[in-house]
């Protein structure tokens, strides 16, 4: 298969990881919004930054699935472009592994795990896992990051309530 329908399988992919995002939030009472860069209006709103906005001021979970709509762009350089757009003060990456280290730690246990790196930094050394475009974007743009792990039971809620976990990228 072409490169442009494999991404766009994948665009529809992360559709159905955020619809169980959403169903899993709702289970807890978080009131959430849906939004899809490709027209599918039955299961998500559009993407409409003023909307998105709107929502987040209502106090609101949005959840922005389809990437960009277009092919050739990373689901990472999506949420690059979407917190630059609704004005976030942060990117949580929530990964298999607890945050940026010198190494994969699934295959050196002698990596060491960065608290704190520079965008710069993590791009020279190659530790930028959310791709070039998007480090270049988040960085010309002073939106940290945040790498954690989302595996373990009650990080995401940790890492939103402001505790220090993972790795924080930062300009």
């Amino acid at each position: 298969m072409d490169r442009t329908q494999g991404d766009y399988m994948g665009m529809l992919a992360t559709m159905i990881n955020s619809m169980a995002l959403q169903a899993a939030l709702d289970k807890l009472g978080v009131y959430t919004r849906l939004q899809s860069a490709i027209e599918m209006k039955e299961i998500a709103e559009p993407f409409i930054k003023r909307r998105a906005v709107r929502h987040l001021e209502k106090g609101r979970v949005v959840i922005f699935g389809a990437g960009t709509g277009s092919p050739y762009f990373t689901t990472d350089s999506a949420a690059a472009l979407r917190a630059i757009e609704i004005d976030a003060d942060v990117i949580l990456k929530g990964t298999r592994v607890d945050g940026i280290y010198t190494a994969d730690p699934e295959k050196d246990k002698s990596a060491t795990k960065f608290e704190k790196i520079t965008f710069d930094d993590a791009y020279n050394k190659g530790l930028s896992g959310n791709g070039h475009d998007g480090i270049y974007t988040l960085q010309r743009n002073d939106v940290p990051i945040i790498v954690f792990n989302m595996n373990i039971k009650g990080n995401l809620k940790r890492v939103v309530s402001g505790e220090k976990i993972g790795t924080l990228v930062t300009v």
